[in-house]
């Protein structure tokens, strides 16, 4: 059974399946993989010794309240997005284990571009924030929905979301157009992501190795309901908590080695604020639901289009967001998201800097 089939046919190809011997598991985490992180980590440590020792004017604190800041904020990045992550985990075992047969295909269009159209809106009846997202379209392409249209839905959940929704409006009304922005753009780059994936002519390749040997796991997994979902729970639980630790851990090392004043001093500049705050909504990795209060910090300082492009990035693209994607889409799927965040967001504000 292959993740590129339509919903209709894997869900039927799935029922029809007499069991088998199931695919082992994907591996625990190598002694490689471990002897990475620790190297990463070593790199981080020296950079920031480096920097302390050539460059100290950079900053205003010293190096060991630099380490206290970033392992506080990375702490902080974690337990944030940790409720948020487990529901999501939760929210995909109904979808894979409880939830009736045919009843996705039944609700969604038939065709790609309406397909798209509906998912990149599914974000309105699920709030959560993109960490929760997820788990949660890790568990649609299980039940046979193709990897661009769960891109579109990742793409647009985090933005196209009540919670979100009320936030900005919270923190900026109508004023400069950020909130109409923002939505607009959110919807539109998700349907564009959606587009140009589901022109790719083996969508499989999207996808790790590790991904689909998890997929033949959950299709052909035996036992009652309750058995299904404890497995399935701790399934999502191994691949992706090590990436949001990973993700929080990268986002604290950044806040602390880029020098906020020199993005503040960049700021009033329409072009190069853009740029400051796309560099900054990627490093900082704050939860989308409330990443407009961070944002209306710089309001007074940053250009409108800058911050729209901060709202859009973010949560999209974000340090701990793309440790979340690798866990289902292969490194080179990921850096085409990015770029193509990054084009649109840049694009849509300056496009709000001139027509604001």
């Amino acid at each position: 059974m292959t993740l590129t089939t339509s919903g209709r046919r894997a869900t039927a190809a799935r029922e029809a399946e007499t069991p088998h011997a199931l695919r082992a598991p994907a591996p625990r985490l190598s002694g490689r993989t471990a002897l990475i992180g620790a190297a990463i980590g070593a790199a981080v440590v020296a950079a920031l010794v480096t920097i302390d020792v050539f460059a100290p004017q950079l900053f205003s604190a010293r190096l060991p309240n630099r380490l206290q800041d970033g392992l506080t904020l990375s702490l902080s990045v974690l337990f944030e997005a940790l409720p948020f992550v487990i529901l999501g985990v939760l929210l995909s075992i109904v979808v894979q284990v409880w939830l009736p047969a045919g009843v996705i295909e039944r609700i969604l269009p038939k065709r790609g571009w309406a397909r798209r159209a509906v998912l990149s809106l599914l974000g309105m009846l699920i709030p959560v924030c993109e960490c929760g997202n997820v788990p949660f379209a890790r568990g649609l392409m299980m039940r046979g929905l193709g990897p661009a249209e769960a891109l579109t839905f990742l793409m647009a959940a985090p933005i196209v979301n009540p919670i979100v929704i009320l936030t900005t409006h919270a923190a900026f009304g109508f004023d400069g157009g950020i909130l109409v922005a923002r939505l607009v753009g959110g919807y539109l780059v998700a349907n564009l992501i959606g587009w140009v994936y589901s022109r790719h002519p083996d969508p499989d390749a999207l996808l790790t190795a590790r991904f689909r040997d998890t997929c033949e796991v959950v299709v052909h997994e035996q036992g009652s309901g309750v058995r299904r979902s404890l497995a399935q729970f701790l399934i999502e639980l191994r691949a992706v908590m090590p990436a949001l630790i990973v993700g929080s851990a990268l986002a604290g090392a950044v806040q602390v080695l880029v020098p906020r004043d020199v993005l503040l001093a960049i700021g009033s500049n329409p072009l190069l604020s853009v740029v400051a705050m796309i560099a900054l909504a990627i490093s900082v990795a704050i939860c989308s639901n409330v990443d407009s209060f961070f944002a209306l910090s710089f309001a007074s300082t940053f250009s409108p289009g800058a911050i729209v492009a901060f709202l859009l990035v973010g949560p999209l693209v974000d340090i701990k967001m793309m440790a979340l994607l690798r866990t289902t889409f292969t490194a080179r799927t990921l850096a085409g998201i990015v770029g193509i965040v990054i084009l649109f967001g840049f694009a849509l504000g300056i496009g709000v800097n001139v027509f604001a």
